[in-house]
């Protein structure tokens, strides 16, 4: 597993979310960089943080109208992204 500050962390689930709104599918496609436990502590940042919000019982969503556009991304966690 890679070694990520906190902040990335969160940038990466929140801009995963973009890809993939099932909670399940983001666990899956982030497992590789990190643990369940720092996956669930990042989701449950961000909801309670107002980035992301939960609707429905697997459902992920960025949280715009409350935060505005999605921060930008440097160019190593933007090739994460676009590998998952």
């Amino acid at each position: 597993m890679t070694n990520f500050s906190f902040e990335e962390r969160l940038l990466l689930v929140q801009h995963c979310i973009f890809k993939y709104d099932s909670e399940e599918m983001i666990k899956t496609k982030l497992h590789q960089y990190f643990s369940p436990k720092e996956i669930e502590s990042a989701i449950d940042t961000l909801i309670a943080t107002q980035r992301i919000r939960r609707i429905g019982q697997d459902v992920l969503q960025n949280n715009e109208s409350h935060t505005g556009t999605v921060p930008e991304i440097s160019e190593n966690l933007k090739s994460i992204i676009d590998n998952l």
